[in-house]
């Protein structure tokens, strides 16, 4: 039951967190905007948000495994109530070099806090989960990927919200307060030892993968890089500036999105077990998932090249591209805890989310870069081609996973 019991304490401490991450990156995109900063100035007040998470991701799982997950994710918490206080100093008056500057800053902490809370998160859900249970494993990755993706949307809902009521600045302050709360209670709640591994772990081991590891955490990098090709800028601009929406209306949209996006993980099992006759998903599932959403990806920019109706084909294909996007997500963050050891998890989950941060790096940058070159078709073209190479890599994944869990499906009945 102890093992229970931190999971819920870390996982509530982990909501928390999502919402501030969430209503942060609205409050920051919109008020920016309103201050009259273009696509790139705007990706670049993102671009340490991302660049400190593939740092973080790649010394965060060594640091796990050595100091205990409870030091990780007591770290990303304060971290995140620094980074709020910072951005709640930045003035209008300042010039743009210097707020642009100062913002990369701050958000190169709020990228740590994040890395650190995610990573301590799911490492603790496989420490919980027995090694023989692996379709309990994906059911509860599921769930737990799509709670906070679905809380994130909750929390650009609650940063536009904020933002309206309360300003800029009140509302960072706000949000750390709130936080420091949970930082107090999960300091004193959870055990030293949780997560710290029996075995030395070296420091050279960060780089040192199985080649299941290595190639789920390549054919991530790209299908983040996919997403956030044209989720970061090119849809929230392209919806005030080409659709003419107001900054309310942009936030709740992509709040709703993302809430639908994880509720849809949350499901992702249901929809698998379908497919798989109730097994766990293998490398199969991430390589046909990614190939077709390159080619919904692409079906969009064909629409909007023939003229079609832009709100009907950028609304509709957003819809459709949530639900692939979010059960190839799940399968991801499954087949990754599936193929790492118990003592090994966090490192291993560290070096994969690494991946992970580094191609919303990228996906980041060529956002606005490729909008302001040629708008949100540039950015579908290469988003397509990124899901592309996604699919191209997960071919190479193991295609028996399912197959080895027939014996453990058998014998646990309704598992």
């Amino acid at each position: 039951m102890s093992g229970v019991r931190n999971y819920i304490l870390v996982t509530l401490a982990y909501w928390a967190f999502t919402l501030t991450d969430g209503a942060l990156r609205m409050l920051v995109l919109l008020h920016f905007y309103e201050l009259g900063y273009t696509p790139v100035q705007l990706a670049f007040l993102f671009l340490f948000y991302e660049f400190f998470g593939v740092v973080t991701n790649l010394v965060g799982g060594w640091v796990a495994s050595v100091m205990g997950l409870r030091v990780t994710l007591l770290g990303g918490l304060a971290l995140q109530v620094l980074a709020l206080s910072m951005l709640a100093l930045a003035s209008p008056s300042w010039s743009k070099l210097a707020s642009v500057a100062y913002v990369m800053a701050a958000q190169s902490l709020s990228g740590i806090a994040k890395d650190l809370t995610k990573m301590s998160a799911k490492s603790t859900l496989k420490l919980l989960v027995p090694e023989n249970r692996q379709s309990s494993l994906f059911k509860w990755v599921a769930v737990l990927t799509g709670s906070k993706n679905a809380l994130k949307g909750v929390g650009f809902f609650l940063g536009g919200f904020l933002l309206a009521v309360l300003g800029y600045a009140e509302s960072l302050y706000a949000m750390a307060g709130a936080l420091v709360l949970v930082l107090v209670v999960a300091m004193i709640a959870l055990p030293r030892e949780l997560g710290k591994s029996k075995a030395k772990s070296k420091f050279k081991g960060l780089l040192s993968k199985t080649r299941e590891v290595n190639l789920l955490s390549a054919a991530r990098f790209f299908l983040f890089g996919a997403r956030d090709i044209w989720f970061v800028v090119g849809v929230p601009v392209f919806l005030s500036v080409n659709l003419g929406w107001g900054f309310t209306g942009v936030g709740t949209f992509l709040a709703l999105w993302v809430i639908g996006y994880g509720i849809i993980q949350s499901l992702a099992p249901l929809v698998i077990s379908r497919w798989t006759g109730g097994h766990a998903p293998d490398g199969r599932a991430a390589q046909v998932l990614a190939f077709i959403l390159a080619a919904l990806t692409g079906g969009i920019a064909v629409g909007l090249g023939v003229g079609q109706s832009p709100q009907l084909v950028i609304l509709g294909g957003l819809a459709l591209f949530a639900i692939v996007f979010a059960i190839n997500s799940s399968v991801h963050s499954y087949l990754i805890l599936a193929y790492s050891d118990g003592d090994k998890v966090a490192m291993n989950v560290g070096f994969y989310y690494m991946a992970n941060a580094g191609g919303r790096l990228a996906g980041t940058l060529l956002s606005g870069i490729l909008f302001q070159w040629g708008g949100v078709s540039a950015c579908l073209w290469t988003s397509a081609a990124f899901a592309v190479a996604a699919g191209g890599i997960s071919l190479l994944l193991p295609q028996k996973q399912t197959s080895l869990l027939m014996a453990e499906m058998k014998t646990e009945g309704a598992d």
